[in-house]
């Protein structure tokens, strides 16, 4: 009898002591999580005194400047346009009132992820969110009805455009394979132009890699010139690279 109580006594104890060691091992764990905890407290920490010790931006309060290409239509552009067709009001003078970017998502009646992409690559481009246009009327044989979102157009307009106007022209078109200049002829009779891009990659903002289709896109320079002399004239002197081999101008209202 003396035996059977040495070894249940022994039983015991050895069952206490696993108990015990589970209950110090959950301790340390929990002492290690304490540990991390402390080590994000601290991170956050660091965060927030570094924010500190920067301080507000340089440019905090100041105006924001104008567009370069804006301030260049201001002091050269309109003297010469002024000096060219003897315009003496200033209300004479003509501008760029806004531009249009529009694409076409045929596929998107079958596919509409793809206009989803469009969407962000525009955005992307404009800097201003594009706006989702829907078909007028359905069409049997293309399988398309009233209703269905099919294209994407942003209008862009003051500092934006002309932000965008100084992009396209000087870094964009530059990047056009074989690119030999603009043709004149696609003005409308009333001092718009309006040109087709076949390609989106154009754009340095579009990074390759991440691109789900190539597509292109039509882009409308609408001005308040009322003639396409005038209005050649304008994008002429804004520095857009016409070629010289095409009748100038087109023809005058």
């Amino acid at each position: 009898m003396a035996t059977k109580d040495k070894k249940g006594a022994s039983g015991g104890a050895a069952k206490g002591g696993a108990k015990g060691g589970g209950a110090k091992g959950g301790a340390g764990a929990k002492g290690g999580a304490g540990t991390k905890s402390g080590g994000k407290a601290s991170k956050g920490g660091g965060k927030s005194r570094e924010k500190k010790a920067r301080g507000p931006h340089a440019g905090t309060g100041l105006p924001v400047p104008a567009p370069r290409l804006k301030a260049f239509y201001m002091e050269t552009v309109r003297p010469r346009l002024a000096q060219q067709f003897g315009f003496t009001n200033p209300h004479q003078l003509p501008t760029v009132e806004k531009i249009v970017l529009n694409v076409g998502v045929g596929e998107a009646v079958k596919q509409p992820k793809l206009l989803d992409a469009v969407v962000e690559e525009l955005a992307i481009i404009t800097g201003q969110q594009p706006v989702r246009r829907k078909a007028k009327k359905s069409i049997a044989n293309f399988g398309l009805r009233e209703g269905q979102e099919i294209g994407a157009s942003v209008t862009l307009r003051g500092a934006r455009m002309w932000e965008f106007l100084d992009r396209f022209i000087t870094i964009s078109l530059p990047r056009v394979r074989d690119f030999r200049g603009l043709g004149t002829r696609s003005f409308d009779g009333r001092g718009n132009y309006s040109l087709g891009v076949k390609e989106q990659m154009i754009f340095p903002e579009i990074n390759y890699d991440e691109i789900e289709q190539i597509h292109g896109m039509d882009i409308t320079f609408v001005t308040t010139a009322g003639r396409d002399d005038v209005a050649y004239a304008l994008l002429k002197e804004l520095g857009m690279p016409f070629r010289s081999d095409d009748k100038k101008g087109g023809r005058a209202a």
